[in-house]
């Protein structure tokens, strides 16, 4: 699925914990990074919720993860890819169809694509849709996403045979060990990273504010100035009629409905003062 024509790789799992189990932590994110023989990393991501700036925050980490092989002094020679993995617990775009979109770095017009550097894979769980029946001619992504949707509801034996890829039975026998938290600095890495994505969350919101602001700053200028426009209406109907022209401060209190109501009425008031038609 993600690095097309690579041998089998062998991982080595660099923190292998859920973030979930910080007690004071309620954040929703399940981070599992691996390196495979050739050094290729894979970063796995669980979100359960989507908000604006999520894809932003997908290219940020990425990013992070690719230049964050450097420390001072390495040739960039060095650096191996980085395959960033999301798996959404809902959908990120209503009108496409397809489960997995693949993201990488290539030129718009020639195609021509900076293999071995960054890529960035979403899987859209709230998109799929394979039944259990369908699973012994599901393809080796639909597998896997069954057993990350479904495996709660199987005893291991059931799973194991429904699922009996050797991948995926590993994986589900060793499905307990994947929580225990490793190395103190592992912990610290993803709790700073829990941290900056809250803030990129609230963030978020704050600008989605920004927007609400905005429109309903444009709708309370459009009221104002209906209000206005009605006012002066009602003044002119008053004259015309030979009422008292109310004060301008007086009208403007009495809110639009009111001044609605009051030009009806004088509008009313002006038809039935006008002269019969003839032959009436």
């Amino acid at each position: 699925m993600l690095a097309a024509g690579r041998p089998n790789p062998c991982f080595i799992l660099e923190n292998p914990f859920n973030l979930q189990d910080f007690k004071d932590d309620k954040l929703s994110i399940l981070d599992i990074k691996a390196v495979d023989y050739t050094g290729a990393i894979y970063d796995v991501e669980m979100q359960l919720t989507t908000y604006k700036g999520l894809l932003k925050r997908m290219v940020f980490h990425g990013c992070k993860l690719y230049a964050g092989q450097l420390k001072s002094g390495d040739k960039h020679k060095i650096l191996s890819p980085v395959y960033s993995i999301w798996l959404i617990n809902g959908i990120l775009w209503p009108n496409a169809t397809q489960v997995h979109h693949a993201f990488r770095l290539a030129d718009a017009e020639s195609g021509r694509v900076l293999a071995e550097t960054l890529e960035i894979h979403t899987l859209e769980l709230g998109r799929y849709n394979v039944s259990e029946s369908a699973l012994r001619s599901a393809s080796t992504l639909d597998c896997w996403l069954y057993w990350l949707l479904h495996a709660h509801e199987y005893e291991p034996a059931a799973l194991a045979e429904l699922l009996p890829q050797p991948a995926i039975r590993q994986a589900t026998g060793t499905l307990t060990t994947i929580a225990e938290i490793t190395e103190d600095k592992a912990m610290y890495d993803a709790r700073e990273r829990a941290i900056q994505d809250r803030e990129w969350e609230l963030d978020a919101k704050f600008r989605e504010g920004e927007v609400e602001g905005e429109i309903k700053g444009e709708i309370k200028g459009e009221i104002k100035g209906e209000i206005k426009g009605e006012i002066k209406l009602v003044r002119t109907l008053q004259e015309l009629v030979g009422r008292p022209v109310g004060e301008e401060e007086a009208l403007q209190a009495m809110g639009l409905e009111q001044l609605q109501a009051m030009t009806r009425e004088l509008q009313d008031e002006l038809r039935g003062r006008k002269p019969s038609s003839p032959g009436n």
